[in-house]
């Protein structure tokens, strides 16, 4: 899978501080290091498990001996889906070479082996006792048929035929779950790193004793423990919703039901329209046998319809009063029921036993009700709305259920804002309690969330509208980047890569810079030394090239096409083994270079007039801060900057219809250079010609400077595509350099003759005046 530019920025970071602290890394003893520690502080949703897969592949390539590494969680599901994705699923490729096995399926022959690298997944309760010389855990105990050593003790081993030790390079997924005696049972088997997934920079006493030495020994301050992903980036990538709306009742259960189910059936109705491969589903957060005012053993004594534990009130209510069909229903929860009073045979419970999980991911259920138990590791994109009863309804709990609910279906933002919100329906038994609740998960999101809107609604709000729809219905001819010009030159360059298959010496490159830890001698005589690698680990030409290519040319356009797409990647000669450090890495290297190069320089930004248009959707709005406008298509707007207010007051004079763009799920334009996309701020019909301004500014402008980017090819006469820029205060380009001559006023920029030409405003209305010419 190809990873998004801030993904790359992580991956690799985390890559290269580990090769800059093993050239000379800190020892607890003679045999024993100081790991190499890092936290990955990005927010659920971001992809954090595909980060730490290519940061694993990127430090595999760079040392001499195939490392072994640690992948552990916490949840049994969690661990479940990391193995298939791992192993066979959609990260696989990620992981290219190395061997994926359950932890207690390891065999001596996985931790001896020189070449081949290998990864264990397990969770933490196959290790984490207290007193390991009584425990019955499988880890601890001598494989008698394979090995005379327990699991355990060859991982502290994990010895080569040559008696090298191998790299240990632990993984912890879902760090916030990181304890104190995890942490000493890690540490003793003496790793080369320890990297930490969490959604915040908070680790146990032991840990924190290696942090200290870390600082006092190496200096390290407290950003270079931690590779933080932007929460900013994650929402642009399209990955994790725009906005939380969170509704509070302090009312009985059917009508915060009713009110979710109607919002539900909403977004459905909107996704069947776009023609999306998803259907919108909800779940159900409640205790299980919890009953108000009686025990539960005497809730089991009476018939079903008149049970009121409370799943089986929201089940019936779904069936019985919103007309649900109950094989869209799903209950993932322990339920009890009696032999007198059984469960329906159309309701479909699962306990939690072994194989419960599977058979309830394979459902496709729309509907699913169930305690907390199944939050942690489940995830689906398509579930992007949540019921929270009164006994679930604490901060903390229901911060950690959005968590679940804010990855984005199908990984990108739509035109309708419905599709682009986590929504929540919350029932509490007294509004102060939903105040307080309310106040703390301000707090938690602006900590662990800080880019997402935050929407709130009571029974005074409920009936606002923050979703408007546009009058009339506007369409927008899409642009894309036509690469056929670009086939020939990048044809050219491939041609001249050279085929190292049966070269031996420029696919070898110097020694990794970490040593390795070797036994001499054996039994009682036995000495350890750190000896220096001759080489690095062998990878495809393909893989060297691939990675380059992606990493010159990063960002969101890859997944629509791309340099590497004009590239038959399958062609033999990338099938040659080649060192990371050597000539023919750095051959590769180059090569995707002057691809990317030749992709910018040949390809054109044109306007496709055969695909359907874009339309414009409706657009999400604040009811307390949003302005009126009478000639934009919404109505009203909300959110805008101080410039784009002036601005938008401005066009609103003029008569001319016009909306405004959301960043993220409007309209967007491919920015050719930097190989993703942007959203500009308005959009303003004229005749049939369509005005696209931006107001953003600088940015822009030194890289519209040095191309031809914004000159849109094609397009009918008076069916045109113009863009337009415009940024504060007189500002003129020199040499690709901005030079702001005066802070008043306004400059715009548009394409005249081949040329970004300036033109100097002094107000507002001069600016959109010259914005709209159409010569």
């Amino acid at each position: 899978m190809d990873l998004i530019r801030f993904q790359e920025r992580a991956a690799t970071q985390i890559a290269n501080r580990f090769f800059d602290y093993s050239v000379n890394p800190l020892l607890v003893d003679r045999t024993t290091p100081v790991p190499f520690l890092q936290t990955l502080v990005a927010i659920t949703g971001s992809g954090k498990t595909l980060m730490l897969a290519d940061a694993v592949s990127q430090i595999r390539d760079g040392l001499g001996v195939a490392p072994v590494v640690l992948w552990i969680s916490k949840g049994r599901v969690v661990v479940s889906q990391t193995f298939e994705n791992l192993s066979s699923g959609k990260y696989a490729d990620n992981l290219s070479g190395f061997s994926v096995v359950p932890l207690l399926e390891v065999t001596p022959d996985h931790l001896s082996s020189e070449d081949i690298p290998v990864l264990l997944v397990a969770t933490v309760g196959k290790f984490a006792v207290e007193d390991t010389s009584n425990d019955d855990r499988k880890v601890y105990r001598a494989q008698l048929d394979l090995a005379e050593e327990s699991l355990w003790d060859q991982l502290k081993k994990r010895q080569t035929a040559k008696g090298l030790r191998r790299p240990l390079i632990i993984i912890y997924d879902e760090g916030h779950n990181l304890s104190n005696l995890q942490s000493e049972r890690l540490l003793e088997l003496a790793p080369d790193a320890l990297i930490v997934a969490s959604a915040t920079l908070t680790l146990p006493p032991r840990i924190n004793s290696v942090m200290t030495r870390l600082r006092n020994d190496k200096r390290w301050a407290d950003q270079d423990f931690s590779t933080t992903v932007s929460s900013r980036d994650v929402v642009l990538s399209g990955l994790v919703n725009e906005r939380i709306s969170i509704d509070g009742y302090i009312t009985p259960l059917e009508p915060a039901l009713d009110n979710l189910i109607g919002d539900l059936r909403g977004a459905q109705e909107v996704a069947m329209d776009l023609k999306l491969p998803f259907t919108p589903k909800a779940i159900y957060v409640c205790s299980t046998n919890t009953v108000d005012g009686m025990s539960i053993s005497e809730d089991l004594k009476r018939p079903f319809k008149e049970r009121q534990a409370r799943p089986i009130l929201i089940w019936r209510h779904l069936v019985e009063v919103a007309k649900v069909k109950p094989e869209k229903i799903a209950l993932y929860c322990q339920l009890k029921f009696s032999k007198e009073s059984p469960k329906p045979a159309e309701m479909h419970l699962f306990d939690g036993g072994e194989k419960d999980y599977a058979r309830f991911t394979s459902g496709g259920y729309e509907h699913v009700i169930f305690n907390l138990s199944l939050q942690e590791g489940w995830d689906d994109p398509a579930c992007c709305f949540a019921y929270i009863d009164k006994e679930m309804a604490s901060a903390r709990q229901i911060t950690q259920v959005i968590g679940r609910v804010l990855r984005q279906p199908g990984a990108e933002h739509y035109n309708d804002p419905i599709l682009n919100t986590a929504h929540f329906h919350i029932r509490t038994d007294e509004k102060g309690v939903f105040d307080d609740i309310l106040k703390d998960i301000r707090r938690d999101l602006t900590s662990e969330h800080p880019s997402i809107a935050l929407v709130i609604k009571d029974e005074k709000t409920r009936g606002v509208r923050d979703r408007i729809d546009p009058k009339p219905p506007r369409t927008v001819p899409t642009v894309g980047i036509e690469s056929t010009r670009a086939l020939e030159p990048i044809s050219r360059i491939v041609k001249t890569i050279i085929d190292f298959r049966s070269d031996t010496h420029n696919t070898v490159g110097q020694g990794s810079r970490m040593q390795v830890l070797q036994k001499v001698g054996e039994n009682s005589d036995a000495q350890f030394e750190w000896i220096d690698v001759e080489h690095s680990n062998r990878l495809t030409a393909r893989s060297v090239f691939r990675r380059e290519i992606n990493r010159s040319y990063p960002g969101g356009l890859r997944r629509a096409g791309g340099p590497i797409n004009l590239v038959d990647i399958e062609e033999p000669k990338f099938d040659a083994m080649i060192e990371l450090s050597s000539p023919a890495a750095d051959h590769m290297r180059a090569k995707a270079q002057e691809v990317v190069s030749a992709y910018i320089q040949h390809s054109v930004i044109f306007q496709n007039d055969v695909d359907n248009p874009y339309y414009v959707g409706p657009i999400a709005i604040d009811p307390n801060s949003s302005e009126q406008f009478k000639r934009s298509l919404h109505g009203s707007y909300s959110g805008l900057n101080p410039l784009e207010v002036k601005f938008a007051r401005a066009l609103d004079r003029t008569q001319r219809v016009w909306a405004r763009n959301p960043v993220g799920s409007g309209y967007s334009l491919p920015l050719l250079h930097e190989g993703k996309a942007y959203w500009p701020d308005f959009l303003v019909w004229i005749d049939k010609n369509v005005v696209v301004i931006d107001t953003k500014g600088d940015h822009l402008l030194v890289e519209a400077s040095a191309s031809k980017l914004f000159e849109i090819d094609g397009g009918e006469s008076g069916k045109r595509i113009l863009l337009r820029l415009v940024s504060e205060g007189n500002v003129e380009i020199e040499n690709g350099t901005i030079r702001k001559r005066a802070k008043s006023g306004f400059t715009v920029w548009a394409w005249k003759n081949g040329r970004l030409q300036p033109t100097h405003c002094n107000t507002e209305k001069e600016a959109v005046d010259a914005s709209l010419r159409l010569d």
